[in-house]
C-alpha cells in the first residue's frame, strides 16, 4: 500500500517549471500552485498580464491534488437550512455560483484540450438512516421549486437501481456533478498556463512579504526575490509562510482517503452501476467514487487528525472498515493508496475572496474547492485585471472576514475542538 495521492502518483509530470532564480518583477505574483492560482495564472496569461506562480512544493500537490475527485454543484451546507438562515435570495446566488463553479471547471477542460479523464455523473447523496431520508425529502422540496428542477429524489425500493447496498433509506440526485483525474487536471492547468507565457516555481515557499505601497510587494522565496504590482494569496489551508491573518481564518480540518485495488466491470456494475459521485448523510460520513481505471475511492474524516503518514494509516484503517460495513463483500478488496489533507474550512462554511492589506485572497471552499477554486481564480483574475464583480457566492457574507473563534491571537484551531461544531453543520443533524 502507498502512503501517498493517487491523483499525484498517476498524475503526468509536469514539465513547464521555470528554472533560474526568480527575480525580476512581474504584474501579478501569485502565491500557491493550487487550483486556484493556477487557473489566476492561466486566465491572467491568456490576457497577456505577466505573471508568476510561486508554489511552495509540486504544483497541485496539496488540496488540489489529494482530495476526492468531486466536482458538483450545491453549497456546502443543508440549502433548506441555508435558506432559512440568510435567506432564500441570497441562497440561491450562493447555489448558482456553485453551478457557475462546474460550468467554470468545464468551459477550461474544453477551452484548453486538458485530458483529465472528465464525464459528467451526478451526485448522490445516500440517506443513512430514515429520519435524514425526510429530511432530504425537504430540501429535495425547496431545491426543485426554488433553484434546481433538474434534482430529483430516490426513494428507498429505488436504490438499488443506483447502488449496491441495503445500507441506504433513498437519496438526492443532484446532476449538475462531474469527476476528473485531478492530479492530470492540476498537470494541464500549469501546462496551459506556461503554454500562455506564465512563469511556474516549484520550490519557493514564499518567506517575506514587504510592501512597498499600494498593492506593489516585495516577494521574497526560497528561489529569490521579485517585485509585484499585484498579489494573489491562494494558498488554502497551507500553514507555510508569513500569512498569518489568512491562516487565522481557516481551520485546517484532515481528511482520508483509500484507493483499492481495480475492481472487475461485474463488479462495478453490481454495486455502482451509474458509476455517480457518493456522498452519505452522517455527520462524520463518507464520499467515493469510481476512478478512471476502475478502483474504488472511498473518503471521508475518519478521525479528528492532522495527515502524516502515521495518521494516515490509522485513518485508512478506520475508511477500510467502513467500507465493509456498507459493501461487504469488497471488505478483502486490497488497498493500494491511503492518504490524507488538509481542508480548509471557515467558521459558516462558505468561501473568502476579496483584499486584505493590498493583497488579493481566495479560499476557505470548505470541501467543495474543485469547482469553487478553479471558478475563482478566474473571478480573481477579472478582479485583479479591474473588474470588482466577484461572484455572490464567494464573497465574504459579512462586513468582514472574521478569524476563526479558537484562532484569534497566536492560539492554533484544534480539529478536535471543532469537530462536533463543523460536523453538526453539515446537513443532517447531530448524530444520536
Amino acid at each position: 500500500m502507498k502512503l501517498d495521492s493517487y491523483w499525484l502518483d498517476t498524475a503526468p509530470v509536469f514539465t513547464g517549471g521555470a528554472q533560474g532564480p526568480v527575480e525580476g518583477r512581474a504584474d501579478v505574483v501569485v502565491i500557491g500552485g493550487g487550483f486556484t492560482g493556477l487557473s489566476a495564472a492561466l486566465e491572467l496569461a491568456t490576457r497577456g498580464v505577466s505573471v508568476t506562480v510561486l508554489e511552495a512544493g509540486r504544483i497541485a500537490s496539496e488540496a488540489s491534488g489529494r482530495n476526492g475527485g468531486q466536482c458538483n454543484t450545491g453549497v456546502a451546507q443543508d440549502f433548506a437550512s441555508l435558506a432559512a438562515r440568510v435567506g432564500l435570495e441570497q441562497a440561491r446566488g450562493f447555489y448558482r455560483a456553485y453551478e457557475s463553479a462546474v460550468a467554470s471547471v468545464e468551459s477550461i477542460v474544453s477551452r484548453h484540450q486538458i485530458d483529465c479523464d472528465f464525464v459528467r455523473t451526478g451526485k448522490l447523496k445516500l440517506a443513512a438512516k430514515p429520519k435524514h431520508f425526510e429530511k432530504l425529502a425537504r430540501t429535495y422540496e425547496v431545491l426543485r421549486r426554488e433553484v434546481d428542477p433538474e434534482v430529483e429524489l430516490i426513494p428507498a425500493d429505488r436504490m438499488r437501481s443506483e447502488i449496491g447496498s441495503d445500507s441506504f433509506h433513498g437519496g438526492l440526485l443532484q446532476r449538475n456533478g462531474v469527476q476528473m483525474h485531478m492530479g492530470k487536471f492540476g498537470v494541464g492547468l500549469a501546462q496551459a498556463a506556461t503554454r500562455h507565457g506564465a512563469r511556474i516555481f516549484e520550490g519557493a515557499a514564499v518567506k517575506q512579504l514587504k510592501r512597498i505601497d499600494g498593492e506593489r510587494y516585495e516577494l521574497t522565496s526560497a528561489r529569490g526575490v521579485i517585485t509585484a504590482d499585484r498579489v494573489l494569496v491562494a494558498t488554502g489551508a497551507s500553514r507555510v509562510g508569513p500569512l498569518q491573518w489568512f491562516q487565522r481564518r481557516m481551520a485546517p480540518v484532515g481528511s482520508f482517503i483509500v484507493v483499492t485495488e481495480p475492481l472487475s466491470t461485474q463488479q462495478l456494475d453490481a454495486f455502482f452501476p451509474r458509476r455517480r459521485s457518493y456522498v452519505t448523510s452522517l455527520n462524520i460520513g463518507n464520499y467515493f467514487r469510481v476512478t478512471p481505471d476502475n478502483r474504488l475511492l472511498w473518503g471521508g474524516r475518519a478521525r479528528f487528525a492532522m495527515s502524516n503518514p502515521h495518521s494516515d494509516e490509522k485513518s485508512g484503517n478506520v475508511l477500510r472498515k467502513g467500507l465493509a460495513k456498507y459493501f461487504p463483500e469488497l471488505a478483502n478488496t486490497r488497498i493500494d493508496y491511503c492518504w490524507g489533507g488538509l481542508i480548509d474550512i471557515t467558521v459558516d462554511r462558505l468561501p473568502r475572496a476579496g483584499r486584505h492589506e493590498g493583497l488579493y485572497y481566495s479560499m476557505g471552499y470548505s470541501g467543495h474547492g474543485v469547482q469553487m477554486s478553479t471558478h475563482m481564480g478566474r473571478m480573481m483574475a477579472d478582479m485583479m485585471s479591474g473588474s470588482e464583480q466577484v461572484t455572490r457566492g464567494a464573497r465574504c457574507p459579512g462586513p468582514r472576514c472574521p478569524d476563526m473563534p479558537a484562532a484569534r491571537g497566536r492560539c492554533l484551531w484544534s480539529a478536535r475542538i471543532i469537530g462536533s461544531r463543523i460536523f453538526c453543520s453539515e446537513g443532517s443533524g447531530c448524530p444520536d
